[in-house]
C-alpha cells in the first residue's frame, strides 16, 4: 500500500533532496509521558498508526529542521479544510529556500566526509605499502598474491569468471559472490578501474587481495547508501576462468 499521506509541502516536493541527506536524529517525536499507551484494538487504529509511521519515515531525515507541533497543526488544519496560513506564492518561496538549504547542508557534509576519508585513506595506503608481499602499481592500486595461478593474464577487453568479496577498510562487507553461492561473469571494461587493473594482473587459478583507492573506485561521490565519498575498497578475488580460453 502506498503511503496515504506524504506531507505535500515537504516530502513530495523534496524527495530528491531528502534521499541524499545524512541520517538525522533518531528521535522523531516523543510521546508525552502522561498519554496512555495505545492498544490498537481495531482496524482504524491500526491503519492510523501505520500512516503515522509512514509519515515519520518521510520526515525523519529532516526532523531536526522541523517544529513537529506545527507540522501536526498543518496536517489537522488542511484536513479540516481551513484556509492555509501561507498562500501558494509563499509556500513556493519557503520550499525553494528549504530545498536550497538542504542541498547546501548535504554538500557540506559530503565534502567534510570526503576530506576525512581521504586523510584516512592516505595514512592507510602509506602504511600498507610497506607490508610484506604488498605491491603498489603506478596508478596507486595495491595488491598481494594470496595464491599463485598459471596461464594467461586477462585483457581489459576480456570477460572473466570470478569469485570475490568486497569490504570497506573496517571490514564491513558490501558485496560477495560467496553470499549468493555462485561466481560472477564480468567484463573488465565495465567494472571499477582499480578492480579491472587488479584482475588483469592475475592468472587463472590465482587469488589476490586488492586495495583500491577511491580515485580508482567510486571517487568523491561515493555510492549512495553503500560507499562513502573517497572511501577506498578492499577485494579478495579468485580468477576462475577467462571467457573463450
Amino acid at each position: 500500500m502506498k503511503r496515504v499521506l506524504q506531507l505535500g509541502l515537504l516530502a513530495m516536493s523534496l524527495g530528491v533532496v531528502l534521499s541524499g541527506c545524512n541520517k538525522a536524529s533518531n528521535e522523531v517525536a516523543k510521546p508525552a509521558a502522561s498519554k496512555p499507551a495505545l492498544d490498537l484494538k481495531d482496524e482504524k487504529q491500526q491503519v492510523s498508526y501505520m500512516v503515522g509511521l509512514d509519515l515519520a519515515r518521510e520526515v525523519k531525515p529532516i526532523s531536526e529542521e522541523l517544529d513537529l507541533d506545527i507540522v501536526d497543526q498543518a496536517i489537522r488544519s488542511s484536513l479540516a479544510g481551513e484556509k492555509p496560513l501561507l498562500d501558494e506564492t509563499q509556500i513556493n518561496a519557503v520550499r525553494q529556500r528549504f530545498t536550497q538549504h538542504l542541498r547546501e547542508k548535504r554538500e557540506a557534509e559530503s565534502k567534510a566526509l570526503a576530506e576525512k576519508n581521504q586523510k584516512l585513506s592516505d595514512t592507510f595506503f602509506a602504511e600498507n605499502a610497506s607490508k610484506p608481499g604488498v605491491k603498489t602499481s603506478a596508478s596507486g592500486l595495491q595488491y598481494q598474491e594470496l595464491r599463485a595461478g598459471k596461464g594467461a593474464h586477462p585483457k581489459v577487453t576480456d570477460t572473466v569468471r570470478v569469485d570475490y568479496v568486497g569490504t570497506l577498510l573496517d571490514g564491513t562487507q558490501f558485496d560477495s559472490t560467496y553470499a549468493i553461492d555462485h561466481s560472477a561473469s564480468l567484463a573488465l571494461n565495465q567494472v571499477l578501474p582499480g578492480w579491472s587493473e587488479g584482475v588483469q594482473l592475475m592468472t587463472v587459478g590465482s587469488k589476490y587481495k586488492l586495495w583500491v583507492p577511491a580515485k580508482l573506485a567510486y571517487g568523491e561521490n561515493g555510492k549512495a547508501g553503500e560507499i562513502e565519498p573517497n572511501a577506498p575498497l578492499v577485494f579478495e578475488v579468485e580468477l576462475l576462468e577467462i571467457a573463450g580460453q
